[in-house]
């Protein structure tokens, strides 16, 4: 079923999550062991992010090092369709633009027609580590728009190089990425929800917003969406901090602010124990928030670990 059906038949805010694909010769039982306590909350759909290539150094047997491109955390379909049949909720895989080419794409967008997985989301993607910018992958796309009408074009019978007779529905429902902070490479929010609107007219369905910890920056981000014209629904993401690492961390790597008194609040802890405490405390009283705002969803981004989210959901749902 689409996201946007989902959210049209709820009679109260629905509850979802993200989760990262383990690394390549790792068992999915540790996915698994994560999604598991998540279930009693019945999330009606779970989103599976994608990883893009990277380079790694193997050493040759003459001391030389061999740079080859490889994925570290391939099998997002896979475990979308493992998830499906186990659980029995819809996923939602991460469609890149970085590391595939738009061929690349018609066949994963095949791949999930074939696999019964309604919804896609469209995401340019981040620049390879040792990328000072994004650079778009040969016979690839460059931005997240240009993805979306890929996928808008198919859902109308339109592949890529050839005509075809479509047999069967194909109609994806497409979310998008938005930014409560703006995009770090927007020079303006005014020009940042200019890009949101052109996605969503171009086709999506949805946006779920990066992670933010002060809810007034959301609030203020869905009012000027409504005012640009965006009336899809705009689901907030939402991470509970962790370590005393991600005061640095999350700050430079996704472009957002954290309240003063979270800061102090963690920077009071004497160990990450405490630290993690401290998150689901200002989780808790962040989601209140926005579930007293009639919010569509809460959406969390797990990062491998359910045990905070757990907490968090059984406290407000």
């Amino acid at each position: 079923m689409k996201i946007t059906k989902h959210i049209q038949k709820a009679t109260k805010p629905l509850f979802s999550f993200e989760i990262i694909p383990p690394v390549k010769g790792k068992s999915i039982k540790q996915l698994y062991d994560n999604i598991d306590p998540l279930m009693e909350f019945k999330p009606p759909f779970i989103d599976v992010t994608t990883s893009r290539e990277e380079f790694i150094y193997l050493e040759k047997e003459n001391g030389l090092l061999e740079k080859r491109l490889t994925r570290m955390r391939p099998g997002t379909l896979g475990i979308c369709a493992s998830i499906q049949n186990r659980y029995h909720v819809d996923t939602v895989p991460h469609l890149l633009c970085g590391g595939f080419t738009k061929q690349e794409t018609e066949y994963l967008l095949v791949d999930c027609q074939y696999l019964g997985i309604d919804n896609v989301m469209a995401l340019r993607g981040d620049a390879r580590k040792e990328e000072r910018r994004f650079e778009k992958t040969t016979d690839g796309h460059e931005y997240a728009i240009d993805l979306v009408k890929q996928i808008q074009k198919l859902n109308e019978g339109s592949y890529l190089h050839e005509v075809i007779e479509i047999t069967c529905d194909v109609d994806f429902c497409i979310g998008v990425a938005g930014y409560p902070e703006k995009h770090e490479e927007s020079p303006s929010m005014k020009s940042d929800l200019k890009r949101l609107k052109e996605k969503v007219d171009a086709g999506a369905d949805y946006v779920v917003t990066q992670m933010f910890f002060d809810n007034q920056k959301y609030f203020e981000f869905v009012k000027c969406a409504r005012a640009a014209g965006i009336q899809v629904p705009i689901i907030p993401g939402i991470k509970p901090l962790a370590t005393k690492k991600h005061l640095n961390l999350l700050p430079q790597t996704f472009n957002l602010d954290l309240p003063e008194t979270l800061v102090e609040a963690v920077e009071s802890c004497k160990n990450n124990k405490e630290v993690r405490q401290v998150g689901v405390e200002f989780c808790i009283e962040q989601c209140k928030e926005l579930l007293a705002h009639d919010v569509p969803v809460l959406h969390f981004y797990s990062m491998g670990k359910s045990d905070n989210i757990e907490s968090i959901a059984r406290a407000i749902f």
